[in-house]
């Protein structure tokens, strides 16, 4: 087949196939014509269409797709070269992918996800284009609830299993961080015995999986600052140009220079090379293909706007600990002599820990000494009176009702030397005001 296996009639290619998913807004089916147009010679249908193209009634689309997905990674892998990751994490998974993804590619042909595809359309997708041809697969697994993960990894049985951090992120869903934590370890026992659990030993719910993993038939590789790291970082600086460290690996140490911003990120890329490790990637080749990447992903840590008004576009999701790693790395670039600005809005999905989280970071950017907090948004009302009631009030702190109003405060209120965060969920959609912002001061 020369084409793609896709949800989106948009996407089709000559040889491709559709799958017509019933949507909560739209139904695949009205646009099976469109797919065809396109290029698609056969449609995955819940009820036939009168379209002329070949259909295969399915019970379910969704479940078909999936199917779909473990029969194709299966025949590839019986030719023996494919080899499969797994990344889970309530942060950093995308920026993981992306970093490994890095990594493998110049060891041969790698397959990886396209922006966040990570649930259970995303993910089969992902997985629908490897080829006879293909020797690595990296998979970034969300969680919508208990047994997403162990589902979607169970697609492909991951070699390697990369678990990244389990936080406060989506813990609304699953009744608390203790649930989010058996959640994550799904990606563990879903993984294929005699493989490897890549874990941030840094985090102690992550480390404590390591039972786990042995029972299973894991070997156990850890990453972080823990001195018992076997991929190790020490001395991290962030600067304005990107994160340094030193990477500590197998008795070696290498000076790595990320153009990401964010210690954070640091993190990240301690987990991609201790992965790229354990599929026979030398520590040296890893970090100097990392240092080749410019940003982390589009509207995550991005940088916009000049060097009199810098931007950090990071408003593709917001979670109580990004958002917090997010404004230290704003304090920590930001020099005596400039000044930063914090565009913030609601985290969601963090159910009855929402007030108590707004209320934390609240905290945190007065204590950062952040200089100007625009909170935007009614559902980020919370954070703005934790600002005021910390001590920042005139002008030092203003709440405005939505993108449009925050624009336009904050084109006539920034000058020359300001460094701006803009951070959100990605429901709240303030990556659009922080790309109206990077093109103004660009």
């Amino acid at each position: 087949m020369n084409g793609v296996v896709d949800t989106d009639s948009r996407k089709m290619t000559a040889g491709s196939i559709f799958v017509a998913k019933p949507g909560a807004e739209t139904d695949g089916h009205r646009f099976v014509g469109a797919a065809v147009d396109n290029g698609a010679v056969l449609a995955l249908v819940e009820h036939p269409v009168e379209v002329a193209v070949s259909q295969i009634i399915v019970a379910d689309a969704v479940t078909a797709l999936a199917d779909l997905a473990r029969a194709v990674v299966a025949r590839v892998r019986e030719g023996g070269q494919l080899k499969t990751v797994g990344i889970t994490g309530s942060n950093g998974k995308t920026t993981t992918k992306n970093f490994l993804a890095r990594i493998l590619e110049d060891e041969g042909e790698t397959v990886a996800p396209i922006d966040s595809y990570n649930n259970e359309v995303g993910a089969p997708v992902t997985m629908l284009r490897v080829t006879e041809s293909t020797q690595y697969l990296v998979s970034e697994f969300g969680a919508s609830g208990p047994g997403a993960i162990a589902h979607l990894a169970g697609l492909v049985e991951p070699d390697v299993a990369v678990i990244l951090m389990v936080g406060m992120a989506h813990a609304g869903g699953f009744g608390g961080v203790e649930e989010t934590a058996k959640a994550k370890a799904e990606l563990i026992t879903a993984s294929r015995p005699g493989g490897f659990a890549v874990l941030n030993i840094d985090d102690p719910r992550v480390a404590a999986m390591s039972e786990t993993a042995v029972a299973h038939g894991l070997s156990v590789v850890g990453f972080g600052q823990n001195s018992n790291a076997e991929v190790r970082a020490r001395d991290v600086l962030v600067a304005a140009d990107g994160t340094r460290s030193a990477i500590d690996a197998a008795g070696e140490s290498l000076p790595l220079h990320l153009k990401v911003l964010g210690a954070h990120h640091i993190t990240n890329a301690l987990a991609a090379i201790a992965a790229a490790r354990v599929l026979g990637v030398r520590t040296a080749a890893a970090v100097a293909r990392l240092e080749t990447v410019e940003i982390a992903e589009r509207w995550r840590m991005q940088p916009m706007g000049n060097e009199r008004v810098r931007i950090i576009n990071d408003a593709y999701n917001a979670s109580p600990d990004s958002m917090a790693a997010a404004l230290r790395t704003l304090a920590q670039i930001t020099g005596p002599e400039e000044r930063t600005v914090a565009v913030l809005g609601a985290m969601s999905e963090l159910g009855e820990s929402a007030g108590e989280e707004h209320d934390r970071i609240g905290l945190l950017a007065v204590r950062l000494n952040i200089r100007r907090i625009v909170v935007v948004g009614p559902e980020a009302r919370r954070l703005y009176l934790s600002v005021v009631g910390e001590g920042s009030w005139d002008s030092e702190a203003v709440h405005l009702p939505d993108q449009d109003a925050a624009f336009e405060y904050l084109r006539t209120e920034l000058r020359d030397g300001d460094r701006v965060l803009v951070k959100s969920s990605n429901s709240v959609g303030l990556r659009h005001l922080g790309d109206r912002l990077g093109e103004l001061f660009s």
